[in-house]
C-alpha cells in the first residue's frame, strides 16, 4: 500500500513557475515508478511526465517536453514536477500516481493515486 499526497498547486501567472511535490509513504516507495498526470475540467486525465524507480529515466508528453522537468528524491520519498514557462492550457487537477508497471504514459497501469492539487494559470 502506498499512500501520495500533492502540494505546491496554485494561482500563476502565465510564464511563471510553480513546483509541485508528492509525498509518498508505504512500503518501498522508492521501488516504484511515479508519475504526473492532469485533468482539466471536461476532459480526460491526461499523461505528463514520469520517473522510473531509480530516477534513471524520465518521460514526458510532447506538450511540457522542455518546460516541465520531473524528478525524486528517495531518501524523501518525494517526487517533484517543476513546471516552467506555464501557459493557460497547464491549468488543471495534478495528480502524482505509483506503479510498478512499464507502461508509464498510461493512467491505467498505476494502482496508486493522490488526490490531486489544483494548478490555476492567469492570463
Amino acid at each position: 500500500q502506498v499512500q501520495l499526497v500533492e502540494s505546491g498547486g496554485g494561482l500563476v501567472q502565465a510564464g511563471g513557475s510553480l513546483r509541485l511535490s508528492c509525498a509518498a509513504s508505504g512500503r518501498t516507495v522508492s521501488s516504484y515508478n511515479l508519475g504526473w498526470f492532469r485533468q482539466a475540467p471536461g476532459k480526460e486525465r491526461e499523461f505528463v511526465a514520469a520517473i522510473t524507480y531509480s530516477g534513471g529515466n524520465t518521460y514526458y508528453s510532447d506538450s511540457v517536453k522542455g518546460r516541465f522537468t520531473i524528478s525524486r528524491d528517495n531518501a524523501k520519498n518525494t517526487v517533484y514536477l517543476q513546471m516552467n514557462s506555464l501557459k493557460l492550457e497547464d491549468a488543471a487537477v495534478y495528480y502524482c500516481a505509483a506503479t510498478f508497471e512499464l507502461l508509464l504514459r498510461i493512467s491505467q497501469q498505476y494502482a496508486y493515486w493522490g488526490q490531486g492539487t489544483q494548478v490555476t494559470v492567469a492570463s
